[in-house]
């Protein structure tokens, strides 16, 4: 295929021979994969926790800076779409589909779990809902923020391809147009390929999860072929209709449906109690985050079982998801300035993510509190619609949760398609429709032979393993950016117009 770069060839080959592997020794693929997660958690839990805050830091520095008011684009340049198709778009790709599938189950299990306190009680309750804001607040988008900031500034800034190579260059020099650079680029597709594969998997069990409790359909393979086949389709025809018209048309039908959801369920839930717990859990999460941010517990297994499970598994997840959202949102991002990026994608996600997980995590937690149904006993991909199933218009709820679930699983697809076009074409930000169609069957095989092998948990371990190595990439990719954009603030002369000292001033009255 034409402005097909070796990155495709290459990467072609390892996710087929992981794929391989996973289909013909699932059982060890799994337990190889697992170990080596398991050892790179326990070993790496400080190195994560560290490196995390560190990255938030840095958004919080240059939000503040004077480079906050460097465009993403030429001098003067507009952005391509409006805030609300911008931020739709970078939401839907961001955390979509996982907000639907965690958003009653995290904090119901951390409530029956919860990381200091016994399960259960008031105080787990209110450490359920802090810890999964911060699980899914400012920390993660942080990490997705700075790889797309680099991305975005180095493409339509200094003019380089949209591949994560090229921000490497004012680290790493020339080296970056050879061997090495193809092999950083390799890195983030076969993160790409495994990461939406895996999302792939999981979100046809939740679609046929819900299917089946609601309707009493099977739960296999076979539905869960039929669901992949046909979200393949859908996904296929809205990316040959490009960024502008069906990733756009489909995020912002998500925005509208997922508005519709929260309202819905926060008119029949417990609304006093999830505006209540909502503010409640804002402040501890504000008191909090620093000791949330490196807590790691160094002398109680249970508690550091706990982080690893949990705070140190998300910070992986995130890290290994990066080089796909931070892609597809540096793509829809040209035109703004680096400091309404960073706010816009720091905070107003977070806000969502939060008010999202007040209103189903307690209202879950209500449930399992009033025992009238023991919702913990459910699936994970169950949990939702046994949640629903005990207030008004449940139905009503269930039937737009799987509209919603399913054209976040669409629009995840097709956004993917377009990244791993763009990796695989030398940075184009038109990838040929060809390139992209290659991608998303190649996406749905490698997702249905691992459902029908049973080795979907072992790609999922191996997403997670391949995280710590593309974290020592985002490091320079920080050093990378902070050395050209205080580069081009000397240039732009972008400096806080210094207060005139007192002995300057006597010297001017004599």
């Amino acid at each position: 295929m034409k402005r097909v770069s070796n990155v495709f060839w290459i990467s072609v080959s390892i996710v087929l021979a992981a794929v391989i592997f996973g289909v013909a020794a699932p059982a060890s693929f799994e337990e190889a994969t697992g170990n080596l997660q398991a050892f790179f958690t326990s070993a790496f839990g400080w190195y994560y926790l560290i490196l995390v805050t560190i990255i938030v830091v840095f958004c919080i520095f240059l939000i503040f800076s004077p480079v906050g008011a460097i465009t993403l684009g030429k001098p003067g340049e507009k952005p391509e779409f409006s805030k609300v198709s911008w931020f739709a778009m970078l939401f839907s790709a961001g955390m979509g589909i996982g907000l639907v599938f965690w958003g009653a189950a995290e904090p119901l299990s951390h409530f029956i779990d919860p990381p200091l306190s016994e399960g259960g009680t008031n105080a787990a309750h209110k450490e359920a809902m802090r810890y999964t804001f911060f699980h899914w607040g400012i920390h993660a988008w942080a990490i997705y923020a700075v790889v797309a900031l680099a991305l975005a500034y180095f493409q339509f800034r200094k003019g380089e391809p949209g591949l994560i190579s090229a921000t490497l260059k004012p680290v790493l020099g020339k080296s970056m147009d050879g061997w090495l650079g193809t092999f950083v680029d390799v890195f983030a597709v076969f993160a790409t390929v495994i990461g939406v594969a895996t999302t792939l998997g999981f979100g046809a069990a939740q679609i046929n999860g819900g299917l089946s409790y609601l309707l009493g359909i099977p739960n296999n393979f076979a539905v869960q072929f039929i669901i992949v086949a046909i979200v393949t389709v859908l996904f296929m025809i809205s990316a040959s209709t490009g960024l502008g018209k069906g990733i756009k048309f489909l995020s912002n039908a998500n925005m509208i449906l997922a508005i519709a959801l929260v309202i819905l369920m926060f008119i029949v839930g417990p609304t006093i109690l999830i505006l209540n717990m909502f503010t409640d859990t804002i402040g501890g999460y504000i008191q909090n985050i620093i000791q949330m941010s490196f807590r790691i517990a160094p002398l109680n297994e249970e508690h550091r079982a706990w982080i690893n499970s949990w705070t140190i598994f998300y910070w992986a997840w995130w890290i290994s998801w990066s080089p796909f959202v931070g892609l597809f949102i540096a793509r829809v991002s040209r035109g703004r300035t680096i400091r309404e990026f960073l706010i816009g994608v720091l905070l107003l996600p977070s806000l969502v993510s939060f008010f999202w997980f007040a209103v189903f995590g307690n209202s879950a937690i209500s449930v399992q509190t009033l025992g009238n149904l023991d919702v913990s006993q459910f699936a994970t991909e169950e949990v939702l619609f046994a949640v629903f199933s005990q207030f008004p218009m449940s139905t009503l709820l269930s039937i737009v949760a799987l509209v919603l679930v399913s054209t976040f699983f669409i629009t995840s697809a097709d956004s993917a398609t377009f990244v791993l076009g763009m990796q695989t074409t030398h940075g184009s930000l038109t990838p040929p429709n060809r390139v992209k169609f290659t991608w998303g069957i190649a996406q749905s095989a490698v997702a249905l032979i691992l459902l029908y092998s049973g080795g979907l948990q072992g790609l999922q371990n191996a997403l997670i393993t391949a995280a710590l190595p593309f974290s020592f990439i985002m490091v320079l990719m920080m050093i990378s950016l902070y050395r050209s954009l205080t580069k081009e603030k000397k240039e732009l002369g972008l400096y806080h117009k210094p207060k005139p000292q007192k002995n300057q001033m006597d010297r001017k009255k004599i």
